[in-house]
Order: structure tokens, then sequence, then C-alpha cells
């Protein structure tokens, strides 16, 4: 074995179970190779060793970085450009797309949608929300909605119109706002009305820390659909 892979082996960093299994992989590899040269091979067979330790280091970098979107402080929020509610929230599902603008040249966008059972009080999906301008950072959020529905109705009056109302418990998945920690609460309250009329709604209430993250949308750009329907 070489010095440089000595060295490398000598310190003291920890290591993912991938990381470990994908390396072990590779050393058996390398090991099968070697019997299979032979010893009359000796460097051919350091060649392979080389690069299927090269291999394994690529492979438990790519699953790191892979890990880290999946799993890390980037929500993925892909804006929702097409017309209506976003696919996947038919009847009997929830759904909405939102802008709005907050003042201070600051702007929002958020949409989600995702499965409901108003007979058992039952809310399960995504909502993403990201929030710039102000020359600030883009900040973005996602939060999960239920499994419990706080309240709902079909007689709900707002703007002064009559609607579907939906309060429902949910909790920051992910985050860019370095003070709007994963697994903070809150609650958020979709509303829908209905007789021909769009002035729909969608209004964020998170606990402290998430708080810059609390804002509403209403008007003419927000369609939601709220069941029942």
């Amino acid at each position: 074995m070489s010095s440089t892979m000595q060295d490398s082996r000598s310190e003291d960093r920890p290591m993912t179970r991938s990381a470990e299994g994908i390396l072990a992989i590779g050393a058996i590899v390398a090991g099968g190779l070697s019997l299979t040269i032979g010893a009359g091979a000796f460097w051919r067979s350091r060649a392979h060793l080389a690069m299927v330790v090269s291999l394994a280091a690529l492979c438990v970098l790519t699953s790191s970085s892979v890990g880290m979107a999946a799993g890390g402080s980037v929500p993925y929020c892909a804006r929702y450009t097409g017309s209506g509610i976003p696919p996947g929230s038919g009847i009997p599902p929830w759904g909405f797309h939102a802008s709005q603008s907050f003042g201070g040249g600051m702007s929002g966008y958020s949409h989600g949608w995702g499965n409901i059972n108003l007979g058992t009080n039952w809310i399960s999906g995504t909502i993403c929300q990201d929030v710039s301008g102000a020359g600030q950072p883009t900040r973005m959020i996602a939060v999960g909605l239920g499994p419990r529905i706080i309240y709902h109705t079909h007689t709900a009056q707002m703007w002064g119109y009559p609607g579907n109302l939906i309060q429902a418990v949910v909790k920051v998945t992910s985050s860019t706002d370095p003070r709007c920690r994963v697994g903070t609460g809150g609650h958020v309250t979709m509303y829908a009305s209905y007789n021909g009329v769009r002035s729909d709604s969608i209004q964020f209430f998170l606990d402290a820390g998430c708080r810059d993250e609390n804002h509403l949308y209403h008007g003419p750009q927000v369609d939601a659909q709220v069941p029942p329907l």
C-alpha cells in the first residue's frame, strides 16, 4: 500500500456508513483483482486499486450531495407556472398557488397541495413559500401539513363573501431563513370563496423564530381549492 493511502487512512475523520460500505466494496473488488492478476503484475494491481478507491470516493461525494439536497436546508420550491390549481390537487384534495406584494419592495410566492379527509379531520401535503426583494437574499421555507385539522367550515365569511375555510396544523420541514428552524410549528388558514366570486386567501401563522415568514396572500391572483366542493 502506498504512503499516500496510509496517510489518508490514519486521519481521524468521521465516516458515514454509506462511505464505509462503498470503500469496503472497493477493497473487496481490489482484492479480487489482485488475486486474479497474480503476483507478477503487482503494479497493474495497484493501478486497479487506485481506480476503485477513486470511484468509491466519487460515489461518496455524490451520495453526500444528494442527501443534502433531499433533506438539507434548501427546500424544493419550484414555481408552478400553470393555470388553475396545481396538478395532483383534483377533487377532493386541497391545493392553491398565490403571489403577493408585501410592501417595502418585498414580494412572495407560495403554492401547495395534498390530500384531505374532512370526516376524520385529517390532512396531508406540503406548502412552499419564497420571499424576496428589498436587496435581501430570497428566503424559502417548506411546511408539512397535518395530520390534524384544527377547524373547517363550509359557511365561512371572509372578505365580504361566503366560502370554505380550513385551518390546519403545520410544521417547518425545510428553511433557508437562519432564524426559522426546522421543526417549528404553527398553522395555516386556507379560504376559498364560492358562488362565482374569486376572493381566495392563504395565511401563515408560524411560531417564534419563523414569524418573518408569516404572510397573507389574498386577491384575484390567489387560486385555491378548499373542500368541501
